[in-house]
């Protein structure tokens, strides 16, 4: 018997329900209510009441005690989540508890912001004007956050756009992405077990885009945080009610440069990790290495044998390295992708075919022409190309010619080489001797251009979803 969801959504009724698939096998591993029109009204209706009452905001300390709560629940559920995850969302198991790690981290991570959160002095007294006054600053939440997610980190997404709201104060709902819904509307109730009351943090599946958009942009949200494709997260921008902040996350063909002068021992592992890793489908995963010919071609074919090593399978097994597309059309767009290349002259190092209807080879591409698609566009699948070059900033020019940015890397032993790459390499981060994909939850973490809007990292965030509010003191007695 399959598990059931219900709307997360305190006195609304459902309009309809969806299957929920294991991307693997394709096999049905629950249902979940969906919400239309009347479902996002009620929900809207009860978080802007909820944010209107300043009497009865949650105070600081019942939010720390809520959010303490929540780490120890999902600590003694580990398990459990980290199961949820890899078989609703493709990731492999070892993978998928480094999720779970990182999302009890990163409720901690929300109690520590509230706990160090505080206003500063404005200078008064400095001039006539100024003179016999005080001011400070306090901080507010900012209003009503809508979030809308994406698949590929299940749970540890959803906590980095819940888990800030709630710490800020701010009510919230979050639209999971429909594929993997199971690990947030978990993550929701564990807030509830914690003492959360139901309708501070409310969530739900939309039963179309239109009644999307309608949760989305309606006027009584104060924030919209959004991760997902470009295409959606700028078109539901341009639709934001006046006044409503917003925050994009979308993807990038994050881009290597490795010198000639490289560790190879030490980068190979690294770049076949971070371009194979969840089968692709991470927004700052390897997918274009720059190589200087010297090295390039070797790069290329110890990459491909460290893909051929990586077992693909079954994500709950405990040693499957590679698991499944989220959906089986994405396992026939990647191979019509890496077909074109091939097609177009790029060299097939490894892989290049389906294993079945669910996954897709390891593979690696050397020397693909800049009009194959698979060169201009995200790949969102496992597949890494490499392209040899003479000359560094023929390398860094070909890498900065997409209108994308978001993470980027370089390799080698020179630190004015890897000074020279930071400074001309487009980014907002720009890791050097580590893969694209390295993060921690803390950090900032921003996609630039068609990338995205704003800055992600829990702490970010929380500062995002809050308005900083200055108190005016006058008095002779100053």
């Amino acid at each position: 018997m399959t598990d059931h969801f219900s709307l997360l959504v305190p006195g609304a009724k459902a309009d309809g329900k969806v299957e929920v698939f294991a991307p693997y096998d394709c096999s049905v591993i629950a249902t979940v209510d969906t919400g239309g029109s009347d479902a996002v009204e009620t929900a809207l209706t009860t978080a802007d009441a909820l944010y209107r009452d300043k009497k009865n905001w949650l105070t600081a300390e019942q939010r720390i005690q809520v959010l303490n709560k929540t780490a120890d629940i999902m600590q003694s559920r580990f398990d459990e989540l980290a199961i949820e995850a890899a078989r609703e969302g493709g990731k492999p198991l070892v993978d998928s508890k480094i999720e779970v790690a990182r999302a009890i981290d990163g409720i901690k991570n929300c109690i520590e912001v509230l706990r160090t959160e505080h206003g500063e002095e404005i200078p008064m007294q400095k001039n006539a004007a100024s003179m016999n006054r005080l001011a400070f600053t306090t901080h507010e939440p900012i209003g009503v956050v809508v979030a809308v997610s994406a698949f590929n980190h299940p749970l540890n997404l959803a906590v980095h756009q819940i888990g800030p709201a709630i710490a800020a104060g701010c009510p919230v709902i979050i639209k999971p992405a429909g594929d993997t819904p199971l690990s947030c509307f978990r993550l929701i109730s564990i807030l509830r077990e914690a003492g959360l009351p139901d309708a501070w943090c409310q969530g739900m599946l939309t039963s179309g885009l239109d009644v999307a958009a309608q949760l989305v942009t309606d006027k009584r949200v104060g924030f919209f945080s959004f991760i997902g494709s470009a295409g959606v997260g700028w078109m539901l921008r341009s639709k934001l009610a006046p006044g409503t902040r917003c925050a994009l996350e979308h993807g990038g063909v994050a881009p290597v440069i490795v010198a000639e002068d490289a560790d190879l021992d030490d980068a190979i592992p690294l770049l076949a990790k971070a371009g194979f890793y969840h089968a692709g489908q991470v927004c700052v995963s390897v997918q274009r290495i720059y190589a200087h010919a010297s090295i390039a071609r070797e790069l290329a074919e110890r990459i491909a044998e460290a893909g051929k090593k990586m077992k693909i399978g079954d994500p709950t097994l405990p040693d499957t390295d590679i698991g499944p597309l989220i959906r089986q059309a994405e396992t026939d767009r990647i191979d019509e992708w890496v077909q074109d290349a091939v097609n177009k002259g790029a060299e097939l190092i490894s892989g290049g075919s389906k294993l079945s209807d669910s996954t897709y080879e390891a593979t690696v591409l050397f020397n693909a022409p800049d009009n194959a698609v698979i060169s201009c566009n995200e790949v969102f699948g496992p597949v890494i190309q490499v392209y040899s070059y003479d000359n560094i900033d023929d390398a860094i020019t070909r890498a900065n010619a997409l209108d994308v940015s978001f993470q980027a890397a370089v390799f080698s032993k020179n630190i004015d080489t890897c000074m020279y790459a930071f400074k001309h390499l487009n980014g907002s981060a720009i890791m050097v001797n580590d893969h694209t994909a390295f993060r921690v939850d803390w950090m900032p973490f921003a996609g630039l251009k068609h990338s995205g809007h704003g800055v992600g990292g829990i702490p970010h965030t929380f500062k995002d979803m809050q308005i900083e509010k200055m108190m005016v003191i006058r008095s002779r007695s100053l």
